[in-house]
């Protein structure tokens, strides 16, 4: 089996689990290549090289720029902040290397216009890290979508609900910082239920009105010597229209107390509805014959990844997710296709996130 080189960029939350997606394609799918996790990068000479031993990758690079220079990496995954994802891709697709890059994918609109041009321009694959396209029951749900069992799309609902920075005293984390972040619940978990809006009804969004909102203006520095201001929402909602004539509804909020990774989308048809909740990500909801909603546990060998893993009824994981995205963009690579979702995609997506920042209640034209 032939080899393919990884490097990845960062190594926190996003690096930790692209490493455990890495790590474990292979051993649960066949594939034309076999990722090879020869480096990891980050700025700190220890916790880089600390995160490369405790994650299975062979060595530790301190400039992303030397990691695109490696005769022996082909691919490069940027799980950086949003503030690098345009000039490491830009770099690496000129020089050849493919390119996994996490969402959204840059901080504005004209960066993400010079990511798909450079991914236009290059040989080399890219795909943007919207992982969950790979949950099952979202795969299986534009499935059903796709095959017209729910008639005419009429309204989305979306919304991606958390509750990690509710306390005040929670510390100002790159996150929550503008000019690395790009923006806050808009971008951070927003730009994902847009991306899976668009995705299950096959249509982008073409117009918006939204509001965002930042409840907790100061925060305490990491150290916790100081205050500093917040940049970013920590909330936001908008509605907009799709292509298709659809009427969508979104929420993107980090203030939702209890609510720890809800991301919630409802789509109903002339002649159906479905509905799915990712804290319980194993089920798809869709309306019966008889009226109301009956549950689809999304764990049969035939339902979409799931004949990979485990017997039926044995759920999957946050985890699994990514395990998808590298086995679909690997068998891209491998085959010539082009990766889904696309630079393209991503951009379509950063121009929906500009449009409700620069909307303040006022429609918007995309």
């Amino acid at each position: 089996m032939k080899e393919i080189g990884i490097g990845m960029v960062g190594y926190a939350f996003m690096g930790r689990v692209h490493s455990q997606a890495w790590r474990n394609v292979s051993a649960f799918f066949d594939l034309p290549l076999t990722p090879a996790m020869r480096a990891i990068c980050g700025r700190d000479v220890e916790a880089t090289g600390a995160a490369a031993q405790r994650l299975g990758w062979a060595s530790a690079e301190t400039d992303w720029r030397r990691l695109i220079e490696r005769d022996d990496i082909d691919v490069i995954d940027i799980c950086a902040p949003g503030d690098l994802h345009a000039e490491v891709a830009i770099a690496a697709l000129a020089a050849g290397k493919h390119v996994l890059c996490e969402k959204p994918l840059a901080n504005t609109v004209e960066e993400a216009e010079a990511m798909a041009a450079a991914a236009a321009k290059s040989t080399a694959k890219s795909m943007v890290a919207f992982n969950y396209r790979r949950v099952p029951a979202v795969a299986l749900a534009r499935a059903v979508i796709a095959e017209g069992r729910l008639g005419q799309i009429r309204h989305v609902r979306a919304q991606y609900l958390q509750d990690w920075i509710v306390d005040p005293d929670f510390p100002l984390v790159w996150r929550l910082q503008k000019d690395k972040a790009g923006s806050g619940a808009l971008g951070d978990i927003g730009a994902h239920i847009i991306d899976t809006a668009q995705f299950l009804i096959g249509q982008d969004v073409v117009g918006v009105t939204g509001l965002t909102e930042t409840f907790i203006k100061e925060r305490p520095r990491p150290d916790g010597q100081a205050m500093e201001p917040v940049t970013v929402d920590d909330a936001a909602l908008f509605v907009g229209r799709f292509e298709g004539g659809a009427l969508g509804s979104f929420e993107a909020t980090r203030m939702a107390t209890g609510r720890k990774n809800s991301l919630r989308i409802e789509v109903n048809g002339s002649q159906g509805s479905l509905y799915f909740d990712f804290e319980a990500m194993n089920e798809l909801w869709c309306t019966a014959e008889r009226g109301g909603f009956e549950r689809v546990l999304v764990t049969e060998p035939h339902h979409p990844y799931v004949g990979a893993w485990w017997p039926p009824g044995h759920g999957l994981g946050y985890e699994h997710t990514f395990v998808h995205e590298v086995k679909d963009f690997l068998e891209a690579i491998a085959t010539g296709a082009d990766p889904q979702p696309s630079f393209e995609d991503g951009l379509r997506v950063q121009r929906v996130l500009a449009a409700v920042e620069q909307s303040h209640g006022h429609y918007v034209g995309i």
